[in-house]
């Protein structure tokens, strides 16, 4: 069955337009009647059948809500420190495939990339990527990738558990990490740069309450330790 993600959905009714009414109308060439899958984009999802259609609205009778299980029981956001130019829309696409529930772009000491007065015109452009994904992926619910943020500025305390990658980290893994977590609600994975996390920025991280742990014996590039660390993170709280 068809799906698509739409945010004007009531107690019966549904609209959809734009972009995912032409392509209902004109290239699948659905009709009312048709049965179609409509997701709220907060993770809940419903049956629907086309009431009346056309180029520019299609109009929808919906049935009961249900939960998408799609999504995780725990939110994982990803701070993810700015890494070269190109490899950000990558980070995006696989981590919402995934399941992650929000990204945000961190600037450190060792990022390469500067960010210009441009950045939100690239952010418009990841939320773009991560709806994309969100739709071929079936998730419930569209990551957002929220504003960029200094690392000193992370509120660490805002998430149950808050775990910085940390090449240097000897004796604590992700895995045990996970398994000595409580039923953590909020997660938060940060990873470094092309260069890594300066030792204070660790250090800083963790007097505030976050914990370093080590991805294993090798060193990952930034695009692979996000996707890497999310994974597992999400293996070990979802089973």
């Amino acid at each position: 069955m068809r799906r698509f993600f739409c945010e004007t959905i009531t107690t019966d009714t549904a609209t959809i337009t734009g972009d995912d009414a032409h392509h209902i109308s004109r290239v699948l060439r659905m009709k009312a009647g048709d049965a179609l899958s409509l997701c709220d984009g907060a993770g809940n999802e419903y049956d629907a059948v086309i009431s009346s259609i056309t180029q520019e609205t299609v109009s929808c009778t919906v049935g009961e809500r249900r939960a998408s299980e799609a999504e995780s029981p725990v939110k994982v956001t990803l701070f993810q420190c700015l890494p070269k130019t190109g490899k950000m829309e990558l980070i995006v696409q696989k981590c919402t495939e995934l399941g992650i529930f929000s990204i945000v772009p961190v600037v450190s000491a060792r990022c390469v990339v500067v960010p210009g007065k441009d950045y939100d015109k690239k952010r418009e452009r990841y939320n773009r990527v991560a709806l994309e994904a969100a739709k071929q992926s079936r998730r419930g619910m569209i990551p957002s990738v929220l504003p960029l943020i200094e690392l000193k500025k992370i509120d660490v305390k805002a998430f149950d558990l808050f775990l910085v990658a940390y090449e240097d980290e000897n004796t604590v893994s992700l895995k045990q990490a996970l398994r000595a977590a409580k039923q953590p609600a909020t997660i938060a994975l940060l990873i470094g740069p092309e260069g890594g996390l300066e030792e204070s920025e660790v250090q800083l991280l963790v007097k505030s309450g976050a914990q370093s742990v080590s991805l294993g014996k090798r060193i990952l590039r930034t695009e692979t330790a996000g996707l890497a660390m999310l994974a597992q993170t999400l293996y070990e709280v979802e089973t």
